[in-house]
């Protein structure tokens, strides 16, 4: 059966996330004995950490409270929905102190690890349980003006740092993905701006400073 909205966006944010995560956990793996040494000067953590915040900030304000009045009565999809807010929750808290520890002293390598494994365990976790347990709530239950909503808020939030974000979000995505994406996010005339200096200026990042690493190779 058909899905009745189109969630090409979200899923392409989904699946970026996933890739910086593997990225994030080689770098970080690779960067003995301590691995904030990589995360205080990359790209890719500052791009990282702004488009997850762009995704889930637009989430919590524009999906989730029109998802909860239509779970009404439903008191087991509602618990659902709670669990998935408390995960941001959670991920939001590790995002930060994930900044502190890359600047206090007195925060060790070891604790750093800890704090970077729970981030990249439970952001993995959290991708696949919204994906199974809530999106289907999403195509079932919400009004197509509530999703539009979302829709309008989740882009605005994207473009307004589409320099960086687009490139990042659609970097080895398939073409028909890239083409959809940008179809709905950008006008005719920014496309252009797009696959002429936005991406060139992203793929001249070494985003994780990954240079001179024999056992990395680009996406």
């Amino acid at each position: 059966m058909r899905d009745r909205f189109d969630m090409t966006v979200t899923y392409a944010m989904h699946n970026a996330l996933r890739r910086e995560l593997h990225h994030f956990a080689h770098a970080t793996a690779r960067a003995h004995p301590d691995p904030r040494s990589v995360l205080r000067t990359a790209a890719g953590w500052e791009l990282f950490r702004r488009a997850l915040h762009t995704h889930h900030s637009a989430e919590d304000d524009a999906l989730w409270p029109s998802l909860r009045r239509a779970l009404d009565g439903r008191p087991l999809d509602l618990t659902r929905l709670e669990a998935i807010e408390a995960e941001h929750s959670v991920l939001a808290a590790l995002l930060e102190a994930i900044d502190q520890a890359l600047v206090d002293p007195d925060v060790g390598p070891d604790l750093f690890g800890e704090l970077a494994d729970s981030l990249i365990t439970g952001l993995r976790g959290h991708l696949r349980h919204e994906e199974e347990a809530v999106f289907p709530l999403v195509q079932a239950v919400l009004g197509t003006e509530q999703w539009e909503h979302f829709g309008r808020v989740h882009t605005q939030r994207i473009v307004a740092d589409a320099v960086r974000i687009l490139p990042w979000l659609l970097d080895g995505a398939a073409e028909r993905t890239v083409a959809a994406v940008l179809t709905q996010l950008l006008p005719l005339s920014a496309r252009h701006a797009y696959a002429h200096r936005w991406q060139p200026a992203y793929a001249a990042l070494d985003r994780w400073s990954t240079e001179g690493d024999p056992s990395t190779t680009r996406p």
